[in-house]
């Protein structure tokens, strides 16, 4: 079982930049890969990043990269999203996930989500 709380979200103009954590409970935090993943209002959720159990893979969805970084401390229990470069597109709750399997959906956990909001 592993229980996900995410922070870091608020509201900040277009060409900001956050830094989301997901602070994770549980011993083997280190045996997932975690994720995070959006979803505007009136929008269907969007995978945004990925990140392996070692931190040595990550994947990224076209609309973000070159602009977010998915990072994870394992001694920590947290995986952070770096977000640059903000867009008023990038508007949305975030949520962060975790999964035993770093190429598929990653959904097994969910946290509770944080809003972040760009406005132009």
């Amino acid at each position: 079982q592993v229980q996900l709380v995410e922070s870091g979200g608020g509201l900040v103009q277009a060409g900001g930049s956050l830094r989301l954590s997901c602070a994770a409970s549980g011993r083997t935090f280190s045996t997932y890969a975690m994720a995070w993943i959006r979803q505007a209002p009136g929008k269907e959720r969007e995978f945004v990043a990925a990140i392996s159990w070692s931190g040595a893979g990550k994947r990224y969805a076209d609309s973000v990269k070159g602009r977010f970084t998915i990072s994870r401390d394992n001694a920590k229990n947290t995986v952070y999203l770096q977000m640059n470069s903000l867009k008023p597109e990038d508007t949305a709750v975030y949520y962060c996930a975790a999964d035993e399997n770093f190429w598929g959906t990653i959904d097994d956990y969910w946290g509770q989500g944080t809003q972040v909001t760009v406005s132009s």
